[in-house]
């Protein structure tokens, strides 16, 4: 059920990039109708096709976004976590969602409604800007994830999924898989035996997985990996089992 916003909340939604640039009291005027949701694991906040009533702010948790497709199966478009928004351009252009948005996770998300966002927009133009700028960002990243998908490897995609989840700049670290190993491999545009195939490829590394703990021997080198070419990649993994072969032949002689 909709409840108020908290202070909490408020916190995470005044740093939202598509507010950025806007003045604190501009910013609370948006939001000054906004509820926020509650969310159990699976549950819809919009549905593709659907009247575009509202944007969305996670306060906290993790959303997917995804479309249909007309075979009856599902692309996953992106995930989303605290402090991101989503939905924005259907609401401010008055259309249609373009994708549906499902909690795979206990997820708090706020609910700006369109109609208001509309309203803000003609008494202060510089809201459509910002959310010009934003949605230009946004669309960036997708050209990024799309160049991604077509030159990178299965491995090198993997490798800067794990690497984008460390702060670490050097040496040993310890990661948590934010969300199952499905919905990796859907955001990554793998399959899922593709997935675990990259995985193993990546215990030559020194990266090794025990359900969603992570436990990287040098994120140097997992950065590297992911930013090499596929030639380097295929170079860098496959000593691994030459070097055994080789200590093999050694034994045998």
């Amino acid at each position: 059920m909709p409840s108020k916003l908290t202070a909490g909340d408020l916190q995470v939604i005044n740093r939202v990039a598509v507010f950025r640039g806007l003045k604190p009291e501009t910013v609370q005027h948006i939001i000054a109708p906004a509820t926020a949701a509650m969310l159990r694991p699976h549950e819809m906040i919009m549905r593709q096709e659907d009247p575009a009533t509202a944007f969305f702010i996670v306060i906290d948790g993790w959303m997917k976004i995804s479309r249909s497709t007309q075979s009856g199966g599902e692309t996953v478009i992106d995930m989303m976590r605290k402090g991101d928004s989503f939905a924005e351009a259907a609401a401010f252009c008055g259309g249609r969602y373009i994708a549906s948005a499902e909690s795979v996770s206990v997820a708090r998300v706020a609910r700006i409604p369109a109609d208001h966002l509309v309203r803000c927009i003609r008494q202060s133009p510089d809201i459509a800007l910002a959310m010009i700028a934003s949605a230009s960002q946004r669309m960036h990243y997708l050209v990024q994830q799309v160049e991604q998908l077509k030159a990178q490897s299965g491995v090198q995609r993997v490798a800067e999924f794990l690497a984008s989840l460390s702060l670490a700049e050097q040496g040993r670290c310890a990661l948590a898989l934010p969300y199952d190993k499905i919905l990796i491999a859907g955001r990554l545009g793998l399959t899922p035996e593709s997935l675990s195939r990259a995985f193993a490829k990546l215990r030559g590394v020194g990266v090794t997985i025990n359900a969603s703990q992570v436990n990287v021997k040098d994120i140097v080198e997992l950065r590297r990996i992911a930013s090499d070419d596929r030639t380097a990649v295929r170079g860098t993994l496959r000593p691994v089992r030459c070097a055994r072969r080789t200590a093999e032949a050694s034994a045998r002689s």
